[in-house]
């Protein structure tokens, strides 16, 4: 073998040995992209599902904030109402003690007015015997004593008439009296039941203590204010929730689009290193 063909050969193997380097070095770094891009799949694959997971946490909590928000006006509008029905009861209290004051002092005084109309008719009925006694004695005096005027005799009848009708109308009027007191005493009963009943309306309404006096019962004012404050504190909590978790999506979905860039580089990357594997 001459010293030229040996020359040939060892040149042949030279360029083999380059070119098979040259190709294992193209291999690997294929190879590293390529798991470059599947961790890089991965992560955006992560990121999805944190991304969707919270914008279905967000939405819930969004929801519940609406809700939350809802119950809070009605909560408020609650105990307005109540605030409105403990007036409406203080005044209902307050009128009925006002009336059935009222009515104590008519009943006073239609007694007072009853017994002067008895003591009246008393009276009345003393002159009318006095009258009448009187006519009598004038009339058996002019049965006897004819000179005795009969314009007198005539006054005196008519003054007896005339006692006996304001004796009818004192009775009318005493009557009347009676009625009337017990018209007021119907309403004395009924006024004195709307002032209990008014008070214990207002006593339900707001707090009121205990027969020992040590203890408060819960009352449907007090109940409105609680539900409207808790109401007030399960918004806060559901706002704030709603923040929280808005900030985490917006993290989580700066954190997606980063990984999306980085896929899309790698997988960039892969491409042109295996079309250059492919030129060569």
């Amino acid at each position: 073998m001459s010293i030229h063909t040996l020359n040939s050969i060892v040149k042949r193997n030279a360029s083999l040995n380059s070119k098979y380097g040259v190709t294992e070095s193209k291999k690997a770094e294929i190879d590293a992209l390529t798991i470059q891009v599947l961790n890089a799949q991965q992560n955006v694959a992560l990121f999805q599902t944190i991304v969707e997971s919270l914008t279905d946490k967000y939405n819930n909590f969004q929801t519940l904030l609406n809700t939350a928000d809802s119950t809070r006006t009605q909560a408020f509008n609650n105990k307005n109402l109540g605030i409105q029905l403990v007036q409406s009861a203080n005044n209902l209290m307050n009128n009925s003690s006002v009336a059935f004051n009222e009515v104590v002092n008519a009943k006073s005084k239609i007694s007072e007015v009853a017994v002067n109309v008895k003591n009246l008719m008393d009276k009345l009925i003393y002159s009318v015997e006095v009258i009448n006694k009187l006519a009598t004695t004038v009339i058996r005096k002019k049965a006897l004593n004819p000179l005795i005027s009969d314009e007198l005799v005539s006054m005196l009848s008519t003054a007896g008439s005339d006692a006996n009708n304001v004796i009818s109308l004192t009775l009318v009027a005493l009557k009347s009296t009676f009625a009337s007191q017990g018209a007021i005493m119907e309403s004395e009963s009924a006024i004195e039941l709307s002032y209990a009943q008014a008070k214990e309306l207002y006593n339900t309404l707001t707090v009121v203590p205990d027969a020992s006096g040590n203890e408060k019962t819960y009352s449907l004012a007090s109940i409105l204010d609680v539900a409207y404050t808790d109401a007030q504190n399960n918004y806060a909590y559901m706002e704030n929730a709603v923040a929280i978790t808005e900030k985490q999506l917006s993290d989580s979905k700066a954190d997606l689009s980063k990984a999306q860039i980085k896929l899309k580089s790698l997988q960039s990357g892969l491409a042109a290193a295996n079309a250059a594997a492919l030129a060569s």
